[in-house]
């Protein structure tokens, strides 16, 4: 559906009656603002939506009318191509709700369970944040270059982003996040994190994480629970191998008891 240059403000969608069928809707040049945003995010929830493709470009959205269609697109898989180019009233604080949306760094379930399936395009005419451009641009590519497999989008925005000190560093600056990496890290789960940062980023990144990682773990782990944990680990090992010895022991009963009939 094509309605560029209509002049369209605001957009009344029933429910009741939302198309199945579009998946193609230009409204370009329009005056689409706060209110219209409101009705466009109706098409993007929910399981059954169907739009693939929405052009907003040169319209009158600002950092509030980002903020509905952010959280609309949070859980939705469809929306292949959001343009919100040439959008004087986005500002920094929208740009980074745009950035948290394809990539929240808050935490490493925040980061896999961010929007990996939008390629977003959004050149503003004024001298936008550059970084946030570059995040939002580096996040994309990650998406595109897995788009048959957004788990994997997700595990590869966690290792590029995540794990890497000067990039987290960053994000974590302009979303405002404070926590540490290694706070939410199982202490159990830590040589496999070290072992991926040290593939992926090399020996330089692998030492900064050491330190991190070693600093955190003296103010965090419970000591007991991993005692309990190793214990309870360790005891599951025993009965299992005890079953196994008495499996052994009955089959030996077993066959000793035939060779005494047969005597």
């Amino acid at each position: 559906l094509n309605c560029d240059r209509c002049g369209i403000g605001s957009i009344e969608i029933d429910t009741e009656h939302i198309p199945k069928h579009l998946t193609f809707l230009r409204l370009n040049h329009n005056s689409i603002n706060t209110d219209g945003c409101r009705g466009i995010a109706k098409l993007l929830q929910g399981g059954d939506s169907t739009l693939t493709h929405l052009y907003l470009y040169g319209n009158k959205i600002d950092d509030n009318g980002v903020g509905i269609l952010a959280d609309a697109l949070q859980n939705n898989n469809s929306l292949t191509t959001l343009n919100l180019s040439e959008n004087d009233g986005i500002s920094k604080q929208g740009m980074t709700m745009l950035l948290k949306l394809v990539n929240d760094i808050s935490s490493i379930k925040a980061t896999l369970e961010s929007n990996h399936t939008l390629d977003l395009y959004c050149k503003l005419s004024f001298n936008a944040d550059k970084e946030i451009q570059r995040h939002i641009g580096e996040a994309i590519t990650i998406s595109r270059n897995n788009v048959s497999n957004p788990e994997a989008a997700g595990r590869e925005k966690v290792i590029k982003t995540q794990l890497h000190s000067e990039i987290r560093a960053e994000l974590c600056r302009l979303q405002g996040v404070h926590q540490s990496l290694y706070s939410e890290i199982d202490p159990l789960h830590m040589p496999e994190v070290l072992s991926l940062i040290g593939r992926h980023h090399g020996q330089g990144e692998l030492h900064l994480a050491l330190k991190a990682s070693i600093m955190t773990l003296f103010s965090t782990v419970n000591m007991k629970k991993c005692i309990q944990q190793q214990k309870a680990y360790h005891a599951a090992k025993v009965t299992k191998h005890a079953a196994i010895v008495a499996e052994h022991a009955a089959i030996v009963t077993e066959h000793r008891n035939k060779m005494e009939e047969l005597d």
